[in-house]
């Protein structure tokens, strides 16, 4: 008679090691799926200028002046009130080696340089400390938005009879219209700080002027140049016309001279001035943005995607 033996064999596994081996299997892919996987931030390179937007860009500005020759040329409008360009370049190649001219640029300058200076000073300040205060950036709020729609222009009248016709009441027009140019970005850039970061610098024990400097400003400063380039360009035409307006030495006063004198190619050639000036300002405080504003995506050039 033969005897079944029950005992287990060795070479099959039991149902205890064969669960606890499925449970080990089932494991590692569980392990492998908490390993963070790196995620790479693409980023692509924004265009930069090329040989043929320069080419667009000079072409348009030479199709500018061929149409403003042929203008009055054609009789479209009579060449006594407006000249050919090339009149008018040759007026003003004829400028650029006069001491009157220069001297009229250096005080349309002059004006331009303190009344910024003061606008930007003065706006960073009071918009950092009312931005950083709830309870100053509501008290304030109706006062802004009222004051800041006034026209500059509208303000001539009382330059006038504060300074006369000196460079103080161009510097109240300046002052007046760049102002609120650098208040509402400092503003903006103020709103702009990560609550989290200014917590977190809280719980460390930062001071205000800590905070200010180590938190706010980083933040705040890509808003800043840009109230700076626009108010650059704000100065530069208030400077202008309170110049033409008030009589102020300057650009805008000669101007306003040759116009009365009957110098029709003078007038626009300092005119045309005024505008090379203008592209000169631009081009520097872009040059200062970039310089300044390395780190900042915007100017670095790349995009997240």
């Amino acid at each position: 008679m033969t005897v079944e033996n029950n005992k287990p064999s060795s070479e099959s596994p039991s149902p205890s090691a064969a669960a606890q081996s499925a449970t080990a299997s089932s494991v590692v892919p569980q392990e492998e799926a908490r390993i963070p996987v790196p995620v790479r931030t693409a980023t692509k390179k924004r265009k930069r200028n090329s040989p043929r937007r320069s080419l667009l860009g000079l072409a348009g500005v030479l199709t500018f002046f061929l149409i403003w020759e042929i203008t009055p040329r054609i009789g479209l409008l009579p060449a006594k009130y407006l000249p050919p360009a090339s009149e008018v370049l040759a007026v003003f190649i004829q400028d650029l080696g006069m001491a009157s001219f220069w001297k009229s640029v250096g005080d349309t300058m002059l004006a331009w340089g303190i009344g910024l200076s003061v606008a930007i000073i003065a706006a960073t300040a009071i918009g950092l400390v009312v931005g950083m205060s709830p309870f100053l950036r509501k008290f304030t709020n109706s006062t802004v938005e009222f004051l800041r729609p006034i026209p500059s222009v509208a303000l001539i009248p009382i330059a006038v009879l504060l300074f006369g016709v000196k460079i103080e009441s161009s510097l109240m027009l300046i002052i007046y219209a760049s102002f609120w140019q650098v208040l509402i970005q400092t503003l903006y850039g103020v709103a702009d700080v990560d609550n989290v970061a200014m917590n977190t610098a809280k719980s460390y024990g930062f001071s205000y002027f800590q905070r200010l400097r180590d938190v706010v400003f980083p933040t705040v400063w890509p808003f800043l140049m840009t109230g700076i380039r626009l108010a650059a360009a704000v100065a530069l035409i208030l400077a202008i016309t309170a110049q033409l307006v008030i009589g102020s030495p300057g650009l805008g006063n000669e101007i306003s001279r040759a116009q009365s004198g009957g110098a029709i190619a003078g007038m626009y050639a300092l005119i045309l001035a005024t505008g090379l000036l203008g592209v000169l300002i631009n081009l520097v405080m872009r040059f200062i943005e970039k310089k300044t504003l390395g780190w900042h995506p915007s100017v670095r050039g790349e995009v997240v995607v």
